[in-house]
């Protein structure tokens, strides 16, 4: 009976387990993200949005590394918007101090 219990709780867990889906392409798509903003020195022209692109980056790393996938999929998701941002801008600035 016991080594039956012991089957079914193992059996729960490994099923739990299969169903989460891990968030490959949204870690992905953050990374590249991020990297774009600091090679377009969005820390400098865009301060705001690149630490909040960092640190939403960082939380979903360490989200993803606990096992939380939903929480590390939606950080992600928020760090490539504003990492996508904070490139924009920087790259618009860069743009406008060029014309003057």
């Amino acid at each position: 009976m016991l080594k039956f219990l012991l089957l079914i709780i193992i059996f729960v867990l490994g099923a739990c387990a299969l169903t989460t889906e891990r968030p490959k392409l949204e870690m992905s798509l953050a990374a590249a993200a991020f990297l774009a903003a600091k090679q377009a020195d969005a820390q400098i022209k865009s301060p705001p949005d690149y630490r909040k692109a960092e640190f939403y980056y960082l939380k979903a790393k360490a989200m993803y590394k606990r096992k939380y996938f939903a929480k590390a999929k939606e950080l992600a998701q928020l760090s490539q918007i504003h990492s996508e941002r904070a490139e924009y801008t920087a790259i618009r600035k860069k743009a406008l101090e060029q014309i003057k």
